[in-house]
């Protein structure tokens, strides 16, 4: 028998030594009055009531040591002869290990080391844990074992319950500065029957009741893009996005993205937002504007650059993406040595591997600007050059964090658009948008002047200077063997 199985056999003993004796290892409810934090900061000689998880035990015999930890923090609570009742002790030595949720009462006090502990009056069994935790020393060392066990993996490691704890805040402080610029927060289906507003592979799935073939969504906008053609003024929504693409360490298939959509403005006034919310969010999540990312050093307090898509790809490639054509493009890629997917392969998608190439060596932050129209289906057309949109994209650290544009209200002039995405899926291109009818009659009633843009958990990552995947707290994983 190994280490671990003789500790659970031990356990369930534990359990039904207890049950046999009157004693619920597993009550409703504990009285909890203190956090651990308040615990500390309370008067020498208080008396506190706290709970949480056991996360160490030394019995030395007439004393007994252990941490208690809960969400604030971690206190020591004492166990002594003489000052501890003896059914108080002796509860503790015999049915309570490590990983147990306990509650205590008793009276703060400082050891002769200057520690402020609880020394422990009472004691109640909340929750007997089975299996034992990892090795403190040494934590979750396996990767997919950190990642599939998050659960252990925040109990051992307070980094990572901090990094949760910033997250919140990022996307709260995303909602509290919309929220003061006038913005109202709606939500809209996560399921449809025409998915759009991005070019993605969708999820699939079926609808029993309406015995219909669904998609899960891929982005909201085409649903908040109607709420102005209804006549709200600042919309935004925080929600889940489905795309059944690849996974890097930039790029998840379910996440977080955040859109707002704003009547009467073009991408210039979207451009100025969203620089002045992205400095909001990081005072108020880190409290600087300054940060490393991968090899670049980031400072969004600078002055932001405007970046051409064009002219870059020009400078770097030597093609003018305006007048080049397929097989140039299929010639640089392979000159340049980049990878790319050739299933459904067109000038579209050529180009855009070109830009990613190019993209690497951009630290920004600034704004990429003057896309062809063939890129993006939903911007308007520039006044000055049609044959690019009004689009943007925020560059950081050779990615893109975030794109906006003044969007496209001319019905004809969508369906147009959405009739040349048509024949990129029937060519085989699975990421082009398919028609969304419903959407182009909308727009037939009329939507003023609108600004829209997006921005995905993927900056929150950035910040944080680690793949996504670390940055969710619960990813995808395949299932455990048994």
């Amino acid at each position: 028998m190994g280490r671990e199985e003789q500790i659970i056999e031990e356990r369930i003993k534990k359990i039904e030594e207890m049950k046999k004796e009157g004693i619920n290892p597993y009550p409703n409810h504990f009285d909890k009055k203190n956090s651990n934090e308040e615990c500390l900061k309370a008067k020498l000689g208080a008396k506190v009531k706290t709970a949480g998880r056991l996360i160490s035990k030394r019995d030395l015999g007439k004393i007994a040591f252990s941490k208690l930890r809960d969400f604030s923090g971690d206190i020591q609570i004492v166990f002594q002869d003489s000052k501890t009742p003896d059914n108080v002790f002796g509860f503790f030595k015999k049915y309570i290990d490590e990983g147990d949720f306990v509650g205590v009462e008793g009276e703060t006090f400082k050891t002769k080391t200057g520690e402020i502990s609880i020394l422990v009056k009472k004691i109640e069994l909340l929750s007997k844990a089975i299996l034992p935790l990892p090795e403190k020393f040494h934590g979750l060392q396996d990767e997919e074992d950190r990642l599939r066990k998050r659960y252990l993996e925040i109990i051992m490691n307070n980094e990572t319950k901090e990094l949760f704890v910033r997250k919140a805040k990022f996307w709260q402080s995303m909602r509290n500065f919309l929220l003061s610029k006038g913005f109202m927060e709606v939500e809209t289906p996560a399921i449809e029957s025409t998915p759009g507003g991005a070019e993605a592979k969708p999820f699939i799935t079926h609808h029993n009741a309406l015995n219909l073939d669904v998609y899960l969504r891929i982005s909201p906008e085409l649903w908040l893009k109607r709420l102005m053609v209804a006549g709200f003024p600042k919309v935004f929504e925080i929600g889940r996005i489905f795309r059944n693409e690849g996974m890097d360490a930039e790029h998840l298939q379910d996440y977080t993205q955040m859109e707002f959509y704003w009547a009467y403005a073009d991408y210039n006034e979207g451009m100025k937002l969203a620089e002045e919310m992205y400095k909001y969010i990081a005072k108020e999540v880190y409290g600087t504007l300054k940060f490393k990312i991968k090899e670049f050093d980031i400072d969004l307090g600078k002055k932001w650059e405007t970046y051409d898509f064009i002219e870059i790809i020009k400078k770097m490639t030597k093609i003018n993406i305006l007048k080049t054509n397929l097989k140039e493009v299929e010639a640089k890629l392979k000159e340049l040595d980049i990878k790319y997917d050739r299933k459904g392969f067109n000038l579209t998608r050529g180009i855009d591997n070109l830009w990613k190439y190019c993209r690497k060596k951009i630290g920004g932050p600034g704004f990429l600007i003057n896309v062809p129209v063939s890129m993006e289906p939903l911007a308007k057309r520039s006044e000055k050059n049609p044959e690019v949109v009004e689009r943007y994209q925020i560059l950081i650290a050779g990615s893109e964090v975030g794109k906006g544009f003044s969007e496209l209200n001319d019905p004809i002039d969508q369906m147009g658009r959405f009739a040349e995405q048509a024949k990129l899926r029937a060519a085989g291109d699975e990421e082009a948008q398919m028609t969304d009818y419903d959407f182009v009659k909308a727009l037939k009633y009329g939507m003023p002047p609108t600004t829209g843009f997006g921005i995905s958990e993927r900056l929150f990552a950035f910040l944080e200077n680690k793949p996504i995947r670390e940055c969710v707290i619960f990813p995808l994983m395949k299932p455990e063997e048994k």
